[in-house]
């Protein structure tokens, strides 16, 4: 299994942020081929110390880090991709990696 994180930084209006990425984003997100899992967080991200940099973390699963590569290099993802300037302003981190049941 696979994993795509993006962790979205703090925007100056976060109720825009909020209205675009489930109106826009994550609709076009959900097309992605080989996505099999998406998650995102609610009510804030914090760290054990308190407060964190992130607005918004979001979880996407697929098969196989290939597969994720793959989807992410169809038009669903390049779309996806493309999108992110128009509401993530204050910048998003974006990890991908392989991942196993420990």
């Amino acid at each position: 299994m696979a994993k795509l994180i993006a962790l979205y930084k703090k925007p100056a209006d976060a109720a825009a942020f909020d209205r675009y990425y489930v109106a826009t984003h994550a609709p076009l997100a959900k097309k992605i081929p080989g996505l099999h899992s998406f998650q995102v967080s609610t009510g804030g991200v914090a760290t054990p110390a308190g407060d964190s940099p992130f607005h918004q973390i979001a979880i996407l699963g697929f098969d196989s880090k290939q597969a994720l590569l793959d989807g992410l290099g169809t038009p669903e993802g390049k779309a996806t991709v493309a999108d992110l300037a128009n509401f993530a302003q204050a910048g998003v981190d974006v990890l991908i990696f392989d991942s196993k049941d420990a």
